[in-house]
């Protein structure tokens, strides 16, 4: 919000190297999943009839069809109507049952990790604009948050492969933003990887490719999970190419 409030009209416009989105296009996508998340909790009915709108435009432009759900805002118009809503969407799940199930475009969640996935979608676009702005991004401890979906969602990047998750699940040993050494999951027969927090959250959410890392990955599960990792919903999405997604230096 903050690095968005600084940029002038035209900023927008400009292609990030997330598929050549611009950053209207990566806010305008952010803005209308928010909205969908706050229909999943306060209206199934209202949700199941937007995944029917998704549904139809699958096949078409979708960035169009996102333009027609954000009423065709763009620049900062749009970047003040989704700074308005996500006020209302943290104050809704703030007072949802944690455990309440909620539908959504992959498997039914609940509400923790709903609006954990909004953190994470949030998190993993944004990284995109930084990149184009050639913004050094800032952290805190939070991104544990987005360490726990990616570690989570472990077996789903197999699973929506059709293959069988490989046993033992890797654990974690990352350094956080303020420099505390945390561990995720159990002990795994040597099966690990270490690092930074943010760039383990930048191979999970596909940011960037392993090989753009400092990470170090120990084991055949971890190798194969850190090739094709994908903590976020819809059908299978092979990471970037090694330098696809980097940090614009001029």
């Amino acid at each position: 919000d903050e690095v968005l409030a600084g940029l002038d009209e035209a900023d927008f416009a400009r292609p990030t190297g997330f598929k050549g989105w611009t950053i209207d296009e990566i806010m305008r996508h952010l803005h209308v999943w928010n909205r969908a998340a706050y229909t999943s909790l306060t209206d199934a009915e209202g949700f199941a009839a937007f995944m029917q709108a998704v549904g139809s435009a699958r096949g078409l432009n979708f960035r169009e069809f996102e333009r027609d759900q954000a009423a065709g805002l763009s620049g900062k118009e749009l970047l003040a109507d989704w700074r308005r809503f996500y006020g209302e969407l943290a104050d809704a799940f703030s007072e949802a049952d944690p455990k309440a199930r909620l539908p959504w475009a992959g498997p039914s969640m609940s509400a923790r990790s709903s609006i954990t996935a909004r953190l994470m979608e949030t998190w993993s676009h944004a990284q995109a604009i930084y990149d184009e702005l050639g913004i050094e991004r800032p952290g805190n401890d939070a991104v544990a948050n987005i360490v726990v979906l990616g570690l989570n969602t472990y077996g789903w990047t197999f699973k929506n492969r059709g293959e069988e998750p490989p046993d033992p699940r890797p654990q974690l040993v990352l350094t956080m933003p303020s420099g505390e050494i945390r561990t995720f999951g159990e002990e795994a027969e040597g099966e690990r990887i270490e690092g930074t927090a943010q760039q383990f959250c930048q191979v999970v959410t596909q940011c960037r490719n392993i090989a753009d890392t400092q990470l170090a990955v120990t084991g055949p599960n971890a190798t194969e999970w850190m090739a094709k990792a994908q903590c976020f919903a819809g059908p299978p999405q092979d990471p970037p190419p090694p330098g696809a997604r980097t940090l614009r230096t001029s």
